[in-house]
C-alpha cells in the first residue's frame, strides 16, 4: 500500500504542511509507505487544453507533472493538503489538478492506458482557512470529490480546519486527529 501526499501550500511548515504529516503519520502506522511532494517545489505549467493528451495519454508540456502523474498511477491513495487562497485553492494546486486531464480521453473517461492504474485508486483531501468558518473550503472540496466522481476513484473524505498564524494547526489536536484518521483510512485495502 502506497500513500502519496499533495501539498498545494506554498508555505513549508505552514499549517497545511503539518496536517499533511499527521496524515502522512496516520497513513505509515497503519503500515503503508508514503511519500509528499510539496508542489511549491515543483514547475508545473497551466493545462494548455491542446487535446494531445486524449490520444496517447501523455501530456506534451515537459514539466514536473510528468513525474507527479507517474507517481499518482504507483499510488493507492492520494490525499491533497491546501489552504484557501481567496475561496479557492492556491495556484499551485489548480495548475496540478487541472493536468490531471492527461488521465481522460476526449470523451472524459479515464483513458485506456491508465483504467487498470486508477480503478480502486482513492482520494482525499484536508483544506485550511483563516476564517472561523471552515466550510469556506467547501468550494476546494467539491473540485476534488467531482474529480473522485468523474473518474472513478473512491472518495475517503475531507477535514476541514480553521487556523491563520503558521503553525497555528498545531494546536488543534482534534484536526491532527481528523487528518491522523484520514491517512490510516487512505491506508486500508
Amino acid at each position: 500500500m502506497k500513500v502519496l501526499g499533495i501539498m498545494g501550500s506554498p508555505r513549508r511548515g505552514g499549517n497545511s504542511d503539518l496536517l499533511l504529516d499527521q496524515a502522512l503519520a496516520g497513513a505509515r502506522d497503519s503500515g503503508a509507505k508514503v511519500e509528499k511532494i510539496a508542489l511549491y517545489q515543483k514547475k508545473i505549467s497551466g493545462c494548455l487544453d491542446c487535446g494531445k493528451c486524449n490520444e496517447t495519454g501523455i501530456c506534451v508540456i515537459k514539466d514536473d507533472m510528468l513525474s507527479i502523474h507517474k507517481k499518482i498511477l504507483e499510488a493507492d491513495a492520494v490525499i491533497h493538503s491546501v489552504p484557501v487562497y481567496f475561496w479557492s485553492m492556491t495556484a499551485q494546486m489548480k495548475a496540478y489538478l487541472d493536468r490531471w486531464c492527461a488521465f481522460f480521453d476526449g470523451d472524459w473517461r479515464i483513458h485506456q492506458f491508465y483504467f487498470r492504474k486508477m480503478s480502486n485508486k482513492k482520494m482525499g483531501v484536508i483544506t485550511l482557512c483563516g476564517a472561523p468558518d471552515v466550510s469556506v473550503g467547501d468550494p476546494i472540496i467539491k473540485s476534488f470529490k467531482n474529480t473522485c466522481d468523474l473518474s472513478g476513484l473512491k472518495w475517503l473524505g475531507s477535514v476541514r480546519a480553521s487556523a491563520f498564524l503558521k503553525g497555528e494547526i498545531s494546536k488543534n489536536n482534534r484536526a491532527k486527529k481528523q487528518a491522523y484518521q484520514l491517512g490510516q483510512k487512505a491506508a486500508q485495502r
